[in-house]
């Protein structure tokens, strides 16, 4: 089925809300979904991967600092996902590259981490060029890279499988550089990566504008069912209101 973006906006934003997002967190978790999929980039699969698991959030300790200087962070996300925290610690990074030129931040234990392409993005608009990498898998190893220029509109971004063994370490780590000085760039070495240029990604998003959003009928409806705990509320809510004018 088709959907119009504001209309896929719309629904996603209730749909964490209702799971438990602060406000401002269930806008940026809209906003990265939306992202992906309008420029071409699977956000709803990778939506697919966190909704059975977005409710859980709400239980989950929030994202702390476990270690600090001028030019680097670390930061336990607590098996949350990347719609719940990531926008924070990019944030982070880009506040340290403000102050020093260059600062890496470095986030353990977060899922979902394809969704940090929106917020890099929104780096590179406001003047800082950012990048991120991040491996995904346990027998089969995939590298994944991201990267905007200071002032460009578009990142690029590469993924390749390897013949990596993780040793144990943390499969759900994500490191994110920023810098106000030197632009970044990101490639994998691998001759079979697949890699999508700026202009691509442009390209996509220009056909989502003509022909909006193609999602089947059981996410569909998933997303809304999530999404009418908060209608539900309101509703109660304007009960109890009417009633005690």
């Amino acid at each position: 089925m088709n959907i119009s973006m504001n209309e896929f906006k719309a629904s996603l934003r209730r749909c964490f809300e209702a799971s438990g997002y602060f406000v401002g967190n269930y806008e940026d978790a809209a906003n990265m979904v939306l992202w992906l999929e309008k420029h071409g980039l699977n956000g709803l699969t990778e939506l697919k991967h966190a909704l059975p698991y977005i409710c859980n959030d709400f239980d989950k300790p929030l994202s702390n600092v476990i270690y600090e200087d001028s030019t680097s962070a670390i930061i336990d996300a607590h098996h949350r996902s990347a719609l719940n925290c990531i926008a924070a610690a990019v944030d982070l990074a880009h506040a340290k590259a403000l102050e020093v030129g260059i600062a890496t931040v470095t986030v353990h234990n977060c899922h979902n981490r394809m969704f940090v392409l929106k917020a890099l993005t929104d780096r590179g608009r406001r003047g800082i060029s950012a990048a991120a990498y991040w491996k995904n898998g346990s027998d089969t190893v995939t590298e994944h890279t991201a990267a905007i220029c200071s002032g460009k509109r578009y990142p690029s971004y590469s993924q390749a499988v390897t013949n990596l063994i993780t040793n144990g370490e943390d499969k759900q780590a994500l490191t994110i550089i920023c810098s106000s000085r030197v632009d970044l760039t990101s490639s994998l070495q691998s001759s079979d990566s697949l890699i999508i240029t700026p202009k691509q990604i442009e390209k996509n998003k220009e056909k989502s504008v003509d022909f909006g959003i193609e999602i089947d009928e059981s996410t569909w409806q998933k997303i809304n069912k999530l999404g009418a705990g908060v209608l539900v509320e309101n509703t109660e809510r304007s009960r109890l209101d009417a009633g005690g004018r």
